[in-house]
């Protein structure tokens, strides 16, 4: 329900936008918190936990379990909403048989292709695309003190944060001295193609081991080192200046569907995101399911 209040600051063109989503049948994510009536005081718990305990370094799972209809998904996008007003990165996945859950690496991947910062860019690679290009303005603005760092220092800078993967720091300063180091005409080619791989191997793309030699990176995503991987992910959010990460993965029911293997494999991804939280900090994850799961 909209307040007449609330409906008098809305532009002629949200206001036709928001009709045009309902008409679809959804609720437009930007206006979401338009048509929330009654949650005042989860919204708050939720708020008072982003500000006094997961920017602070905390980190914890919840299940907001509901019958179908019941507006999970709805009070999920209202979270999403606030995580993104007091810049945490968030990242919602809606499991389907095309991101099983019990397909960990496909899941990291969705992870990391629907991350989103509070400047709106989704995806890691929109969001390292931006990072680069903030080094760049700072560098041509001429600002003494913030010129681009050379890889050496880059690299201590990085090692100095504590638990954060050597291969995705070697990827991070790769990925830099890609965009920054002055190729000839003939090797501009090789250098789109360099780019190109450090950005598939950050969005949990296999590559192989010849292709990453040259930047020192000796290992790609799977199940074994999946913890390292979403650590180094949340200190590097945090390093360009997110409070950290909120994790919402949407519709876990549709494990109810499958087979017994399928489930428990599942249930195992499940309970490893369960332990990735319990090591990690600056990470709140939420899961919606039914009663039944």
């Amino acid at each position: 329900m909209i307040s007449k209040k609330e409906a008098n600051y809305l532009e002629p063109f949200q206001a036709r936008s928001i009709i045009e989503q309902l008409r679809k049948g959804s609720v437009p994510v930007e206006y979401v918190q338009l048509f929330s009536v009654g949650r005042e005081n989860w919204m708050f718990f939720i708020k008072e936990d982003l500000d006094f305990y997961i920017g602070k370094g905390g980190s914890k799972v919840r299940f907001i379990s509901g019958d179908y209809g019941d507006g999970k998904t709805h009070f999920m996008s209202m979270i999403r909403k606030i995580a993104l007003e007091n810049e945490f990165a968030v990242s919602f996945v809606v499991l389907t048989r095309e991101v099983p859950i019990h397909k960990f690496e496909t899941v990291y991947k969705s992870i990391v292709k629907q991350l989103q910062s509070n400047s709106k860019r989704i995806g890691i690679r929109a969001i390292l695309e931006e990072w680069l290009c903030t080094l760049v303005e700072k560098n041509n603005n001429g600002h003494e003190e913030e010129t681009l760092k050379n890889r050496t220092v880059l690299l201590e800078e990085f090692r100095n944060i504590a638990g954060m993967d050597i291969n995705f720091v070697n990827a991070l300063i790769a990925l830099v001295n890609n965009r920054f180091v002055s190729e000839s005409e003939d090797e501009e080619q090789e250098k789109e193609i360099n780019h190109e791989t450090l950005l598939h191997w950050f969005e949990g793309g296999k590559v192989t081991k010849r292709e990453l030699k040259p930047f020192q990176i000796y290992d790609y995503l799977n199940k074994a080192n999946s913890k390292q991987f979403m650590n180094s992910l949340i200190l590097f959010l945090r390093y360009i200046g997110h409070k950290g990460l909120i994790l919402l993965m949407d519709e876990m029911e549709t494990v109810m569907a499958q087979s017994a293997s399928i489930r428990n494999a599942a249930y195992e991804n499940i309970r490893l995101l369960i332990d990735n939280s319990e090591s990690s900090q600056y990470l709140h994850i939420f899961f919606s399911i039914i009663p039944d799961v």
